[in-house]
């Protein structure tokens, strides 16, 4: 009898070519997410071969952004955020506000209206949580105050980041409607929604989903266990979406966030983890087939403006900010390196623009250029950083750089 294998089909070229390529990304000492674009790339339907089902590997790429927003959600620290706050506060904000506007005036330039232009720059504003853990581990950089503070600019960008993907749909719905009003009300009607939402759940859902993570836990099953964290997660970004008008991302988020406060936070953190892996990497995956690769080749000048943001653009600021600050040479220098690359909240904001139809294909495009090339080149930038720092100098773990008073 015949049947439609459509979706094993997607889930065996996804993972086989993902963990292909991302092998061979690592034997060049490049991220893997790079061989996860490049293997979404290769089954998306502007190479030649077969192409994956694009409406499942969007799907799949859904449940991966649920799980990718969870994990957010359940490594958010407000201690660890509030001990670096004095720099990564501040920094990341003018960052991003320096990087949305240097995006909006290469797009104005590109003749982009004011909307995309400034959406596209929002868009680069942000770095990968992964590459720049990566990048610290491999300088065993993650448990120092520089660690602290790239890592607290990060987690500053990710909660904009969750904002935005709330505001952006209003704005969008808001522009197609002339009445002022209608406007004001349909932004207020959301935003209430989600205040309701978010307040529910920092204090019903604090009570109760530790209450019940306990009862799962007494069963001594991991299997029920884990099972209970992925309900949990799932089932709260749907009930976000579905009855207060939130989207999956941010229901996603505040299940962590009340998660990460519990006895069990760490359990289901761990327990969560290798179905997080697996889904995120569909999650790339599915962002490779969106990308066309002819805008390399016919837009080389737009492609390595925007990468110039992201590289020069974003790591002056960083390097400007530090500086202010005054943190030592080689922190502001690698802090800078940190944030020279964009990944998974870019390509979701600007997954969400191009549904919306603010961005239009070909910025979508350059974006995910963008980002794959700065990705790519990031090791070098870190490597670039090293040489005008110059030699380490011999310090105690209590003389670690620390930020002005």
């Amino acid at each position: 009898m015949p049947h439609d294998d459509s979706l094993i089909l997607t889930l065996v070229a996804g993972f086989v070519l993902a963990f292909a390529l991302g092998m061979l990304a690592l034997r060049f000492r490049l991220s893997p997410l790079v061989g996860y674009l490049l293997a979404g790339v290769v089954v998306g339907p502007f190479t030649p071969g077969w192409t994956a089902d694009s409406s499942l590997a969007s799907q799949l790429a859904e449940v991966g952004v649920i799980l990718l927003m969870f994990g957010v959600g359940l490594h958010f620290s407000l201690p660890d955020l509030m001990r670096v706050r004095k720099v990564a506060l501040p920094g990341a904000v003018v960052q991003i506000a320096a990087a949305t506007a240097l995006g909006w005036g290469v797009g104005r330039l590109m003749g982009l209206g004011d909307a995309e232009a400034a959406l596209m720059g929002f868009c680069l504003s942000v770095a990968s949580t992964v590459v720049l853990l990566r990048a610290l581990e491999e300088r065993k950089a993650v448990k120092s105050q520089t660690g602290a503070v790239a890592v607290g600019w990060l987690v500053v960008e990710d909660v904009v980041m969750v904002v935005a993907l709330v505001l952006v749909p209003l704005l969008a719905a808001a522009g197609t409607s002339p009445d002022v009003g209608q406007i004001g009300l349909r932004i207020a009607g959301a935003l209430l929604g989600v205040a309701v939402f978010v307040g529910l759940m920092l204090v019903v859902g604090a009570r109760v989903l530790p209450w019940l993570l306990t009862r799962i836990a007494h069963t001594r099953s991991r299997e029920l266990f884990t099972l209970g964290v992925l309900a949990i997660a799932l089932g709260i970004a749907y009930l976000a979406y579905a009855v207060f008008g939130a989207s999956f991302a941010l229901g996603a988020f505040i299940a962590g966030v009340v998660l990460n406060g519990t006895p069990l936070g760490h359990n289901a953190a761990e327990r969560s983890l290798p179905l997080r892996d697996a889904f995120a990497v569909l999650f790339f995956v599915s962002v490779g087939m969106l990308f066309d690769p002819r805008v390399l080749v016919e837009q080389p000048g737009p492609v390595l403006a925007v990468l110039a943001i992201i590289i020069v653009g974003k790591s002056a600021a960083a390097l400007a900010i530090t500086t202010a600050f005054r943190l030592e040479r080689r922190a502001s220098l690698t802090i800078a390196a940190s944030l020279a690359q964009i990944g998974e909240f870019s390509f979701i904001l600007a997954g969400v623009g191009l549904k919306l139809k603010i961005l239009s294909g070909q910025t979508h495009d350059l974006i995910l250029a963008a980002a794959l090339l700065s990705i790519v080149l990031n090791p070098f930038v870190f490597r670039l950083a090293d040489r005008l720092a110059g030699p380490p100098r011999p310090a105690a773990p209590s003389q670690t750089p620390r930020p002005a008073a």
